[in-house]
């Protein structure tokens, strides 16, 4: 759990294989595992065990500070996640399937989850209204990818990255920003993740526009993970009926302890680009 691994400290990988397999045999779900931020052979290990799908996640510590996964290759599909349009372009052009708006993991404080919604949203709007800016735009998104010229001592120019060419990545990347500014969403599913902790919570997230929620520390740190699990289901099912939102609050377990995000001493949201 993303609490768990935020009390523990120092640094968390993908879980033992074992564990993974244990789980898969236990339950007729769907089972997603966390891979690094570009962990490539993490992801080959998931993609081995059988996993149904794979999440590029910040919640475990970075592998690599310049690229994240080419998520082309492999034939499991891959979620990731976003703070703002950019950073979800960015994840599509590299082949992710499924995006999250961030959050902030473990903190049971949905105060991120909403900042990153709204910016996602907001930017979406912005596109779709200003088409004069989006070469502009297209030119920021894909500097992050060009991360090695600016720590090298010499007079880098990356014109290749594991995902192509930075041609091809422009191309791309022209083609998802048409697509969102005729849309106003993303060209994937996209859900709310990282402090959620609450019925309610749940409910606010489907109301930003987001396609569905994930819950993991909200969940199992409650009182009673069982009735915390169904009665999120339930307000995000019914999310704009305020009477079976309250009917979910009521038969939910007491929630997760909550952190203050100003206080944290390492934020998973900053991780990745």
């Amino acid at each position: 759990m993303p609490a768990d691994i935020r009390a523990d400290g120092g640094v968390a990988r993908m879980s033992h294989p074992d564990m993974i397999l244990e789980i898969m045999e236990t339950t007729s779900i769907p089972v997603m595992a966390k891979a690094r931020i570009g962990h490539e052979d993490e992801a080959r290990v998931l993609e081995n065990l059988g996993v149904d799908m794979i999440d590029e996640s910040e919640v475990l510590t970075p592998a690599d500070p310049f690229f994240h996964i080419p998520k082309k290759d492999f034939t499991v599909p891959f979620v990731c996640g976003c703070t703002n349009m950019a950073e979800a372009v960015r994840r599509i052009v590299e082949g992710a399937a499924m995006i999250r708006t961030k959050g902030e993991a473990g903190t049971g404080n949905v105060v991120s989850a909403v900042q990153h919604a709204r910016l996602l949203n907001s930017e979406m709007r912005f596109i779709s209204g200003n088409p004069e800016k989006h070469i502009e735009v297209i030119e920021q998104i894909i500097q992050p990818f060009k991360r090695l010229n600016d720590v090298s001592e010499f007079d880098l120019s990356i014109e290749q990255t594991p995902f192509g060419s930075i041609d091809e990545l422009n191309s791309e990347i022209e083609q998802i920003v048409s697509q969102i500014a005729s849309n106003q969403r993303l060209p994937v599913v996209t859900f709310s993740a990282g402090g959620i902790a609450t019925p309610a919570d749940a409910a606010l997230m489907m109301r930003h526009s987001m396609d569905g929620v994930f819950v993991g520390s909200g969940i199992f740190k409650s009182s009673d993970p069982r009735q915390t699990a169904e009665a999120i289901v339930l307000a995000a099912h019914h999310h704009n009926d305020s009477a079976k939102v309250e009917e979910a609050c009521r038969m939910a377990g007491t929630p997760m302890p909550g952190l203050e995000i100003e206080t944290l001493d390492v934020r998973m949201d900053k991780r990745g680009w």
